[in-house]
């Protein structure tokens, strides 16, 4: 997911997406601890992809304040 289709979603839409890529990281971690993941990079991926969600989100709380 890029930036500008991130900015494209609305706050309740972020809250959710990152819900949902929190699920989709716990479910590859357990893989992964179980038997080795086909490519490993997918948690690096998904960890980047929350990180990105909810600086968009806190970014989008600081303007509402001021």
């Amino acid at each position: 997911m890029k930036k500008l289709e991130i900015k494209e979603l609305g706050i309740k839409d972020i809250e959710e997406r990152i819900d949902e890529e929190r699920a989709i990281l716990t479910k590859l971690r357990l893989n992964h601890a179980v038997s080795p993941l086909d490519s490993p990079i997918k948690i690096r991926q998904t960890k980047r992809l929350i990180g990105r969600l909810k600086t968009e989100l806190r970014h989008r709380g600081l303007n509402e304040n001021n």
